[in-house]
């Protein structure tokens, strides 16, 4: 993590003190979060991750920022105390108030908190692990980001112990939903398939892009519904999200997977050419 936060409309070194512990948010993890990708100075696709952030607060029932602009500049200005430029962005809404354990705190329903820290470097691939019972679809909140991360976590830590590198979260169905930080596609010849929302996966904001964006003359990607069979038998299994674009899985579990390249590499490209047209317009932090 880089030196300085924004905590609501101030930038502070991280090491300052600011926040409660009479803070239901914290004690509870109720709150909700985005993961953005700062490039050359512009917060990518920051609108579709400030209407996700929106949807699921009011889903969650926490008091949110009512205004985009004001957010948005705040972000920028983080990113200028940080000169974190091409950097990864935490953006945290939590909510202060409700329950026994509510303590005196700021006087704020609601507080903004953002962090940045360096590009993860994530490799040239994946190895997948499986968790069954990870997703029940049927909840409300299944598609919810939200801070209640611990399982995801556990779940990660545990594979990476074991060798792997992330963990295929199957539903109560044993269908695919996601993984524990990224959407997952699979592969046949030129048509490539993602779990619907239905799955209980996480509408994120790179499978959006890919689903309703970026487009491939002669790729067809569309949602379906996904088994551990239907992986293991395609041609390319690769996994997405916002600090990773598309990255292969070159195994799930024990079973190596084919990575042809066939959709991968084109949609690869035009997910970057995707990028660098939406930053040529859009506001950027200023380098000092």
């Amino acid at each position: 993590m880089h030196r300085f936060i924004l905590h609501n409309d101030r930038i502070l070194d991280a090491a300052e003190p600011c926040l409660s512990a009479g803070q239901v948010g914290l004690l509870a993890g109720w709150g909700v979060f985005s993961t953005l990708k700062v490039v050359h100075g512009v917060l990518f696709a920051f609108e579709r991750h400030w209407a996700r952030m929106v949807r699921d607060a009011h889903l969650m029932r926490v008091p949110f920022p009512e205004s985009q602009e004001r957010v948005h500049e705040l972000l920028l200005k983080l990113v200028e105390a940080n000169q974190a430029f091409c950097s990864t962005m935490r953006v945290i809404v939590v909510r202060n108030r409700g329950g026994m354990w509510q303590g005196p705190g700021s006087g704020r329903d609601w507080d903004l908190i953002a962090l940045t820290a360096d590009l993860k470097q994530w490799g040239e691939s994946v190895k997948l692990a499986y968790q069954p019972q990870a997703r029940h679809s049927g909840n409300m909140f299944s598609g919810a980001k939200i801070l209640s991360w611990s399982m995801n976590l556990t779940w990660v830590e545990t594979a990476q112990e074991k060798g792997f590198d992330e963990v295929i979260l199957l539903n109560q169905r044993d269908e695919v939903a996601e993984c524990t930080s990224a959407n997952i596609f699979a592969a046949k010849g030129s048509r490539v398939w993602t779990p619907p929302l239905s799955s209980g996966c996480l509408p994120g904001v790179t499978r959006e892009l890919l689903l309703h964006e970026v487009q491939v003359p002669g790729i067809e990607l569309t949602e379906r519904t996904l088994t551990p069979a239907d992986l293991e038998s395609a041609d390319e299994v690769f996994i997405s999200s916002t600090t990773r674009d598309l990255l292969s899985a070159s195994a799930i579990g024990d079973h190596s997977i084919r990575a042809t390249g066939r959709t991968l590499l084109p949609l690869r490209v035009a997910l970057g050419e995707y990028t660098q047209n939406y930053i040529v317009a859009r506001p950027k932090a200023a380098k000092i």
